[in-house]
């Protein structure tokens, strides 16, 4: 069974999304006056020089609906924003902001979340945000992005600024491993990670992924082929690839940090089912419950389901 429960170490040669971005937007800063940082206390650039550009860096300290309503304001006066915020407070707390000032207004904001799912588990269940891309992927007119690691992120956030409308990208808060892939990250184009032939795994976030592509290598040596699906993109949502995957194999598993409702699951279903297409889906996602407690972030991964064991029952139960 491929559970691993320890953090990734330096020695992993992994490096934070969100570092990855921060270092990405200051570049964008410096070279297009457009581009306007609002912060809220995040921390994240509080060691960062903006050299000519730091009337751009602004914090408003922790006022989320503010902050929003400050972006839309922005954004309509030519401006491009980008807001930072944990993803619970920016999906929850800030949502009628985000829905009436910035999604309802096609404005280009673009959202960064940090402490996407659990990675913020040191903090409890009040900063687990388990619900935010079934939220964000309802709005009109947004966006949804997780990439799942730091080179995708790099690719994603330049991409993403050249939106027309708001961006949510979601990031979680350690470093995780570097993903091999010949192919490269376009946004609404699902990342092909491993071909196969029985089942399709389609995953998002950086620990789902990681735990489709170990546990698609673990299952090859079994003789079960796998294909794997990086699902980078919530929204637009790469129908083509699901179809495909539901059409070449005899079902599909999704893999996400996120409660089963609404989720990565059941946009692929929406699509499955939406197009007649007669494949089984099964989630590997949060149950109906909170997830309580406090834990490192693979740990309560681990205790909610999320695991390399899950996945494995749900692909031998399809081809059972």
């Amino acid at each position: 069974m491929s559970v691993v429960t320890a953090e990734p170490t330096a020695s992993d040669q992994a490096r934070a999304a969100r570092e990855v971005y921060r270092d990405v937007l200051v570049e964008l800063v410096g070279e297009d006056e457009r581009y306007v940082c609002l912060d809220s206390d995040t921390g994240l650039f509080s060691a960062t020089s903006w050299g000519e550009a730091a009337r751009r860096y602004l914090n408003l300290g922790i006022a989320e609906q503010n902050l929003m309503g400050v972006a839309a304001g922005l954004a309509r006066s030519g401006r491009i924003p980008f807001v930072n915020t944990m993803a619970t407070f920016a999906a929850t707390r800030a949502l009628e902001a985000v829905k009436l000032d910035i999604a309802w207004n096609d404005l280009p904001v673009r959202i960064v979340a940090t402490h996407g799912g659990l990675s913020a588990g040191h903090l409890g269940s009040t900063h687990h945000a388990l619900e935010d891309l079934a939220i964000m992927r309802m709005l009109p007119h947004m966006t949804v992005l997780v990439p799942a690691d730091g080179p995708a992120t790099e690719s994603l956030v330049r991409a993403g600024a050249e939106l027309p409308g708001p961006v949510y990208l979601r990031l979680g808060r350690g470093a995780t491993p570097a993903l091999a892939s010949p192919e490269p990250v376009r946004i609404g184009v699902a990342q092909s990670l491993r071909r196969g032939t029985d089942v399709t795994l389609i995953a998002t976030g950086p620990y789902p992924v990681l735990t489709a592509v170990e546990t698609a290598d673990e299952l090859a040596g079994a003789g079960i082929d796998v294909a794997v699906l990086n699902m980078h993109t919530v929204k637009p949502l790469d129908q083509e690839a699901i179809v495909t995957a539901a059409t070449r194999t005899r079902g599909i598993v999704t893999i996400e940090e996120h409660w089963a409702a609404g989720g990565l699951g059941s946009a692929v279903a929406e699509v499955v089912a939406g197009l007649g297409v007669g494949c089984p889906v099964r989630r590997v996602a949060v149950d109906d419950r909170f997830a309580a407690g406090t834990g490192g972030h693979r740990h309560l991964l681990a205790r909610n389901g999320i695991s390399g064991a899950t996945v494995m029952e749900q692909v031998r139960r399809l081809l059972a």
